[in-house]
């Protein structure tokens, strides 16, 4: 998988509803151990990632995760910018997600920082 394809798995498993299309879409884009850390989550495996985006379904309802730059690639690294928006607003949040992948090019970690989100 390459990685334009890989971030577009990514953000279709933040906005998918469906949980087992959710789950099929972790299974075939995460490792096992695959974590997940940012301000606001710290996650690992396939049951806490889809804790974590069940979390975000509820706290923004109707929004949805975008990529809103190039997807950037060295080594086994990627990096991304996102913006988090309900149609026809501004963005809620917004970030930068450092991904490490697996030797088979699955993601093993997303360090994930905040430029900008609601208060808490």
């Amino acid at each position: 998988m390459n990685a334009s394809t890989l971030a577009t798995q990514y953000f279709a498993m933040w906005n998918e509803a469906d949980a087992d299309t959710r789950a099929g879409i972790i299974e075939k884009t995460w490792s096992a151990d695959g974590a997940f850390v940012d301000p606001s989550f710290e996650v690992s495996g396939h049951e806490g990632l889809t804790k974590m985006v069940e979390t975000a379904h509820q706290l923004f309802p109707g929004h949805a995760f975008s990529l809103t730059g190039q997807v950037e690639e060295h080594h086994n690294r990627l990096r991304w910018t996102w913006h988090l928006t309900a149609p026809g607003q501004d963005p809620v949040a917004g970030g930068t997600d450092v991904i490490t992948l697996t030797e088979d090019g699955k993601i093993r970690e997303v360090i994930g920082f905040l430029d900008f989100a609601p208060a808490h």
